[in-house]
């Protein structure tokens, strides 16, 4: 039987439309009272935990853990709709957004009561931050080749090796670190990996800045130099870890940010076609299509998630056709409005999104990792 590459939608909910204007009317009245201005890749690059608090005193942040945790009790796709907009409009959301897009998940699936009690009520009101261990310098999104090691020892764990790419560590208060707990078999490489609750503050963590070429530190390095993790911070099973970090990804790559974090780029070039400040182009109505192709596949596994079921086939295409469209709307602008007027809000956007760039080849795998999970999930060779 062949695997369907995108999960069956259901009917549109009223009562979405509602929460999306409520949360459109929010936004504009914070942009409106000069709380942020909007940007480009800002669930990536722009942290503010005031910005993130104020979304979680309204119940927009841990909208999916349930009360007993602190959460709202909500469901994927009233959260869906809250992060699409919060990415359109291009909102600092750096702060909230590893937490609660994987983080919190991934604890009430694998977590024990004490861990869900340490940790959800905090995320969900946007006081703890998380980052991402799992990448590692040659290594890639080839997960199952990472060498950070966790030896076992009384009362817990000690854990060293590096972690890279590492966005928003130098803030986060932890991470999920992905580490190999038992030799490795070249036979059965997904064997032997296990996943630890690292507290940043922890001895022997240092974290180094990466800068973009702009000049920008959201990237980092982290250095795990026989860092000790209690028994009571391993998540989930020991051994399993490349169950739960595959199923930690199908949350990381399905989300929107992988093709509205640029959105303000097209919606200044529509602007601009409509001013007459920009040439009007036939591209620029095929990226539009290509973006409501992929807010339907990103609603799809959004509602596939809420049902429980495996999205990471359709995760992975939304992230590579995601990266793609992004790329191509940056190249787009440029080519065809190009960003030497300083005065305009075009040409601000589109610097910004060129300056973030490199960001589009590192975001949860790249593309040729991604393409190998999809031909394996359509049962290809």
């Amino acid at each position: 039987m062949s695997a369907r590459l995108v999960p069956r939608a259901g009917t549109p909910d009223p009562a979405l439309t509602e929460l999306r204007a409520e949360v459109r009317a929010f936004l504009k009245e914070q942009i409106d009272a000069g709380v942020f201005t909007p940007g480009i890749d800002t669930w990536l690059t722009r942290w503010n935990p005031e910005f993130t608090r104020a979304l979680a005193a309204r119940g927009w942040v841990g909208m999916t853990i349930p009360v007993e945790y602190g959460g709202h009790g909500r469901t994927f796709m009233e959260r869906f709709v809250v992060t699409e907009e919060l990415l359109a409009v291009g909102a600092p959301v750096a702060a909230q957004w590893v937490a609660d897009r994987q983080a919190a998940p991934s604890l009430l699936k694998y977590g024990t009561e004490e861990q869900k009690k340490r940790f959800l009520p905090g995320i969900a009101a946007g006081e703890i931050c998380w980052a991402i261990g799992m990448s590692e310098p040659d290594s890639g999104s080839d997960l199952a080749s990472v060498k950070t090691k966790a030896t076992q020892v009384d009362g817990g764990w000690r854990i060293s090796g590096t972690k890279l790419w590492t966005s928003g560590a130098h803030h986060a208060d932890a991470f999920f670190g992905l580490a190999r707990s038992a030799p490795l078999d070249p036979a059965h490489r997904h064997d032997g990996l296990s996943q630890f609750i690292v507290l940043l503050d922890s001895p022997g963590v240092t974290i180094r800045p990466i800068l973009s070429m702009s000049g920008d530190h959201h990237f980092n390095e982290v250095l795990l130099d026989d860092v000790f993790v209690p028994d009571d911070l391993v998540l989930g099973q020991i051994g399993a870890g490349w169950e739960q970090v595959t199923s930690e990804l199908g949350y990381e790559r399905s989300g929107p940010e992988r093709f509205l974090s640029t959105f303000g780029v097209l919606e200044s070039l529509v602007h601009g076609v409509a001013d007459g400040s920009v040439e009007a182009d036939t591209r620029i109505g095929a990226t539009i299509g290509r973006m409501a192709g992929l807010h339907r596949m990103s609603t799809a596994v959004s509602e596939s998630l809420e049902r429980g079921e495996n999205a990471e086939l359709a995760a992975s295409v939304v992230k590579v056709l995601g990266t793609k469209t992004e790329g191509g709307l940056v190249d787009l602008a440029d080519e065809i409005a190009g960003y030497t007027a300083a005065d305009t809000h075009l040409a601000e956007l589109v610097r910004a999104g060129v300056m973030q760039r490199p960001g589009f080849t590192l975001r949860g795998g790249t593309s040729e990792i991604l393409r190998g999970v999809i031909a394996r999930g359509l049962g290809m060779r």
